[in-house]
């Protein structure tokens, strides 16, 4: 049996309280996010659509590692399970074993509610979670505003509830003064910040093709939102998804806390095995690849060659460039207290190879004076190594990588539909309006990265 240690045990999450100073130990800090609740509202005409379904089980998956105290969902009608997730028969069965409850929260509980009509405040806390074409937000749930309609871009609801999660963990947390009460969205077909979300949607298309052969580096945070996202998208035929699954490490205590497809059963278990099965329990094909990524590695003629990459080191990150891929979409995520909400997304081949781009090394909070981290050396909970291995642990919250991953792929459909790529994106989901984006100056018109049709 694997000995983890605290550095795998500690919620990602809760170290956030941690590290800014906001809770003395470990034990006043899951004891602040034990009070954390949240409860989702779909109505019943929502309940027995698949994108609705989409965003109902999305923010269940990821408000319930955030919101420890719990979440809740009322009202649910008795609807048939016809979102493309393998979570059970009904909306019910999902929603209870992906860890929420069914019932009427408790008064004062923030609240999403999932689409709707504008409608009065039930809680100092309520907006709606909206989406229309490839775009998403969210608003207020008495705001006379919602998207344009269009047909619903399979992302756009995983978009939507990764949002609106943010939002509500920016209310209980009081980083945002006016979070609950702004609308905040962007579109997948065009995230420019002077896009408007909500405003018309000639240039968007209807979704009609979707990749065949994708490579995903790192199985983690980031890698099994990828698989999330990709698990919504609607194959005719999913096995016609070829997928390379590339990790190392093992599920540990703590990946759950960041990683959306993880739970306490998988805890031991090599992270291909564990997303290879998930991901052939919907229907795809997979291949698994347990060797560390570095400049080494050689992608071969008969692999895909467009690869979606989730992991958390330079070397790794350097290598992007070298190893054969036609095609990189590269998502880094911030790992402090102060930037974890933040999202730097990068597209190679670009105009800096990837050496240059993550040429510098990372520089990390020093957190090992904050009150916590002294209690646990003078206490003897943990020796002077076992605090650096601890503080050095990146802080991290599921529902940043849930919008990475739908940018992320958004860029591979952009490229099937001959729409732009972005070299660069980059946001802090604590004000996503000031996000910048840089256009690709390569040439992929002639990249056949593999597709099928819808």
């Amino acid at each position: 049996m694997t000995a983890f240690t605290a550095a795998d045990k500690l919620h990602r999450l809760v170290k956030q309280a941690l590290d800014s100073g906001a809770a003395a130990s470990i034990a006043e800090a899951e004891a602040l996010f034990a009070g954390y609740r949240l409860a989702l509202c779909i109505g019943e005409e929502a309940a027995r659509d698949r994108h609705h379904q989409a965003a109902v089980l999305t923010a269940v998956a990821l408000a319930r590692r955030v919101f420890l105290g719990g979440v809740s969902v009322a009202p649910l009608p008795d609807a048939k399970l016809v979102v493309p997730l393998p979570f059970g028969a009904t909306l019910a069965d999902a929603i209870v074993g992906l860890g929420a409850t069914i019932g009427e929260p408790a008064a004062g509980t923030p609240v999403i509610e999932i689409g709707g009509a504008p409608s009065a405040r039930r809680a100092p806390f309520h907006v709606r979670a909206v989406f229309a074409g490839w775009r998403a937000g969210i608003v207020p749930a008495p705001a006379e505003a919602a998207p344009a309609p269009a047909p619903v871009m399979a992302l756009a609801p995983m978009l939507a509830a990764a949002l609106a999660v943010n939002e509500a963990f920016l209310y209980v947390s009081g980083h945002v003064g006016v979070a609950g009460r702004r609308a905040v969205g962007l579109s997948l077909w065009d995230p420019a910040p002077a896009c408007d979300w909500l405003g018309a949607t000639l240039a968007e298309p209807v979704l009609s093709l979707l990749p065949a052969r994708l490579w995903l580096i790192g199985l983690g945070h980031l890698g099994q939102a990828y698989l999330w996202a990709l698990g919504l998208l609607p194959f005719a035929r999913p096995q016609d998804l070829n997928l390379v699954l590339q990790d190392i490490d093992i599920i540990t205590p703590s990946t759950e806390s960041t990683s959306i497809l993880s739970d306490s059963t998988l805890i031991g278990i090599k992270k291909t095995r564990a997303m290879a099965a998930w991901a052939e329990r919907r229907g795809f094909s997979t291949v698994i690849h347990e060797r560390l990524f570095d400049a080494s590695f050689r992608r071969q003629d008969d692999e895909p060659a467009v690869a979606l990459c989730g992991l958390d080191n330079g070397a790794g990150r350097q290598a992007l460039d070298q190893v054969g891929f036609d095609f990189v979409v590269e998502a880094g995520l911030g790992r402090g207290h102060r930037d974890f909400r933040a999202i730097r997304l990068h597209t190679l081949p670009a105009s800096r190879p990837a050496s240059q781009i993550w040429r510098s090394a990372h520089t990390y909070d020093q957190v090992e004076d904050r009150p916590a981290y002294k209690g646990m050396l003078a206490s003897g909970a943990l020796d002077r190594c076992g605090i650096t291995l601890l503080a050095g642990k990146a802080v991290g919250a599921p529902f940043v990588g849930a919008v990475a991953a739908t940018l992320a792929l958004s860029e591979v459909l952009r490229l099937l539909h001959g729409g732009a790529v972005h070299e660069l994106i980059d946001l802090n989901l604590k004000a996503p309006e000031y996000r910048s984006i840089v256009l690709t100056q390569q040439d992929f018109s002639t990249l056949n990265p593999g597709y099928v049709p819808v």
